[in-house]
């Protein structure tokens, strides 16, 4: 089973068994710093996370509650490890998630049944309103992926970007 199909598996089970969590917008996920470890770093099929000191370019993302990101189109390098900073614009709590566009459908779906799961993942990033989170990530693999808000209704009203890796 793959990192990703298996992590949807345990987030659903943990879902299940916890049922008094927190909604998606605890505060803690934007502003816990998240710690670089280089022995549990996991590739995906979009890339894995980046070591923050390699980073080579920092991309800055607007999230509206107009249900859109702004650029909606990235260009990165293949190998090439970006800060990408997404500032939350609107008065409503967003996220930026990373993945394929089979992972992030199936992962809204999964929120939309279980919309008070809890997770932290490096290929997200969840934000208040009026603050900004970041993802340091390393595009490994060359080829065209999303990134999208999952938060309920977010993901069905467009809130969807493109990551073209060469």
């Amino acid at each position: 089973m793959n990192a990703n199909i298996r992590h949807l598996w345990i987030t659903t089970l943990t879902a299940l068994a916890v049922t008094g969590a927190c909604a998606h917008g605890g505060e803690k996920h934007a502003d816990a710093p998240r710690v670089f470890d280089a022995g549990k770093v996991e590739d995906t099929a979009f890339g894995r996370q980046g070591d923050p000191a390699k980073a080579t370019r920092t991309i800055r993302v607007d999230m509206t509650d107009t249900m859109r990101f702004t650029p909606a189109d990235l260009a990165i390098k293949r190998g090439e490890t970006v800060r990408i900073v997404a500032t939350n614009r609107g008065r409503v709590l967003h996220e930026m998630v990373l993945g394929t566009a089979d992972e992030l459908k199936r992962h809204a779906d999964l929120m939309k049944r279980f919309p008070g799961m809890e997770h932290d993942e490096p290929h997200m990033t969840h934000v208040q309103p009026g603050k900004s989170g970041e993802i340091v990530w390393q595009f490994t693999t060359p080829g065209e992926f999303r990134f999208a808000c999952l938060i309920p209704g977010h993901f069905e009203a467009g809130m969807v970007g493109k990551v073209t890796v060469r």
